[in-house]
């Protein structure tokens, strides 16, 4: 409830960020002010396990990508799952609240993820400790809507117009914002300059010498 939320109401983006790019910032911001968040918080993840290794930039210089595209906002970049040795994001809630009890926190997810939503370890029991917010992304929603986890959370959904009372909810409790959509791909990047990280890695490498 609205009340227990003494600190802040913070929004969680989970991912590789390989790299992050304007468009994680993008969302991020739109999702703020859509649910009338304090802060984003990327979540820089060490390694996704329903990602292969291969391709994957080095941590540190996907965690550089984020901080760069962050720069001059409230979004907050995190190497939180590093710290606490979590790969999945059950376990990685599970330390956050714990370690933040008296802030709120809202799970985003890109609509593309929420297909795979249902491999993740522990699902259900997952959405049953934050509300989640899905990002559109053109393509993707209606798939997002028929995917086998919505065969469960579609008992949970709720109203857009009610995206800035996250914190009165109850979870398991979705909702499917409306965002203005972006183009960028991560992968597309990638493709088109595969040694996007040197940068990133040379740049510490500096600060630190």
């Amino acid at each position: 409830m609205l009340a227990a939320c003494g600190m802040k109401r913070i929004g969680l983006l989970g991912g590789s960020f390989n790299p992050a790019h304007r468009g994680h910032r993008r969302i991020s911001l739109a999702a703020m002010d859509a649910l009338g968040l304090d802060e984003v918080w990327w979540l820089v993840s060490p390694g996704n396990p329903l990602k292969p290794a291969k391709g994957m930039a080095p941590y540190e210089a996907r965690l550089e990508s984020a901080r760069e595209q962050a720069k001059g906002t409230r979004i907050k970049v995190s190497d939180f799952e590093r710290q606490a040795g979590t790969r999945f994001t059950f376990d990685t809630l599970v330390a956050l609240r714990r370690r933040h009890s008296k802030d709120c926190f809202i799970w985003l997810m890109g609509a593309d993820t929420v297909a795979q939503f249902h491999q993740w370890r522990s699902w259900r029991a997952l959405a049953a400790m934050v509300p989640i917010a899905v990002i559109h992304r053109p393509g993707y929603d209606g798939p997002a809507r028929a995917a086998p986890a919505m065969g469960w959370l579609r008992w949970f959904v709720r109203p857009l117009n009610q995206a800035k009372r996250w914190t009165e909810w109850s979870a398991p409790a979705i909702l499917f914002l409306r965002l203005p959509p972006d183009p960028t791909s991560a992968t597309r990047l990638r493709a088109l300059d595969p040694n996007w990280h040197r940068r990133f890695t040379a740049k510490r490498s500096a600060l630190s010498s």
